[in-house]
């Protein structure tokens, strides 16, 4: 079965960063999982390299399992729109996501 990675790059709302936190890890994670063919998550603090500020704070790297991607993204952003998931305002709008699939994985000899 396919891997993929589905990529959330995220911002908290002015000032709540404390807050956008607490509710993603504490809460939005765990909703993320239930939903068939997420098996995996990791979350990110995203630092500058060299001069270039980056768009987001935040990066969250799910890793699916799945034969059908779409059919998996849908049912997530289904469950967000029906209110199965609690959302939260601490996040803020400019959300951006990308969706890779896994050709190669490669590890360090020691």
């Amino acid at each position: 079965m396919p891997d993929y990675k589905f990529m959330v790059f995220t911002n908290a709302a002015d000032g709540r960063d404390a807050e956008f936190n607490g509710w993603y890890d504490e809460i939005h994670l765990g909703e993320v999982m239930q939903v068939p063919g997420f098996v995996g998550a990791t979350r990110f603090r995203i630092h500058p390299t060299g001069d270039a500020k980056p768009r987001h704070s935040y990066l969250a790297i799910y890793e699916m399992r799945t034969e059908d991607p779409a059919a998996t993204l849908g049912e997530l952003t289904g469950r967000a729109g029906r209110g199965e998931m609690q959302m939260s305002d601490a996040m803020a709008s400019d959300v951006e996501t990308l969706l890779v699939e896994e050709l190669v994985s490669v590890e360090a000899q020691s």
